[in-house]
């Protein structure tokens, strides 16, 4: 593998999260929105991740990674969910304090390290943000979810990941209990404003917005209507 620096490494850990499920093009607009930089620089980067093979760009349309870059960006990805998984299960940190530091860590290049991390953690499939760990070979663990917003009314389910990892958000969460694990049933849909009301297996209820809502992914345990 190409030695890259870690803010090319960060542009090809972005183009994934941006790219990789959807399977379209990254565009330099949300590029530039996820990194808080601007279009310019991010173009002048993505003309040199594509010299050195490891994107597929087109001005107009975005970024892709290429068979290349994925592996990196793969790489890239488990390492940083496995530091998260550190960080939470052996040192004690809340979920809202590891991104940035696993930030960090990431960029350590030994993979003896991580394949020794992986093992000690027991091989974990899924960090505490529900997002899933790539293998050490790149396959990532496949599983039903959607979004709350899109539970029926009477519809029960698990929270297993959430799409907003913000600290705010994160805290917002714990302030109602609500985590990866939290059993959930959909007691009721306001229309006026989408927000949607749920009750916990701790039985207690919450009435939810729809920016809420639509950031918690579910793992239905009861047939919806979607």
């Amino acid at each position: 593998m190409q030695t890259l620096s870690q803010s090319e490494e960060n542009y090809l850990k972005t183009i994934f999260k941006l790219s990789y499920l959807s399977s379209e093009a990254a565009s330099t607009n949300s590029i530039a929105s996820e990194m808080s930089t601007s279009p310019a620089s991010v173009s002048d980067m993505l003309k040199r991740l594509s010299a050195k093979g490891l994107i597929n760009y087109e001005k107009h349309r975005g970024a892709t990674l290429s068979g290349a870059g994925l592996p990196y960006a793969l790489h890239l990805v488990r390492k940083h969910r496995l530091w998260e998984v550190f960080l939470v299960q052996t040192l004690g940190f809340r979920w809202d304090e590891v991104h940035d530091i696993a930030e960090q860590l990431e960029h350590i290049h030994s993979p003896e390290l991580i394949n020794r991390l992986d093992k000690f953690l027991g091989h974990p499939r899924f960090d505490p943000h529900g997002d899933p760990i790539p293998d050490a070979t790149g396959n990532i663990a496949q599983r039903e979810e959607i979004p709350l917003h899109d539970l029926s009314v009477g519809s029960k389910g698990i929270i297993v990941a959430v799409a907003n990892h913000t600290s705010s958000f994160l805290q917002y969460l714990d302030r109602h209990q609500l985590g990866v694990g939290t059993v959930i049933e959909v007691l009721e849909r306001f229309e006026f404003d989408a927000s949607v009301k749920i009750m916990t297996d701790a039985r207690s209820t919450v009435v939810l917005s729809e920016k809420v809502a639509v950031n918690l992914l579910i793992q239905p345990t009861s047939k919806t209507n979607r």
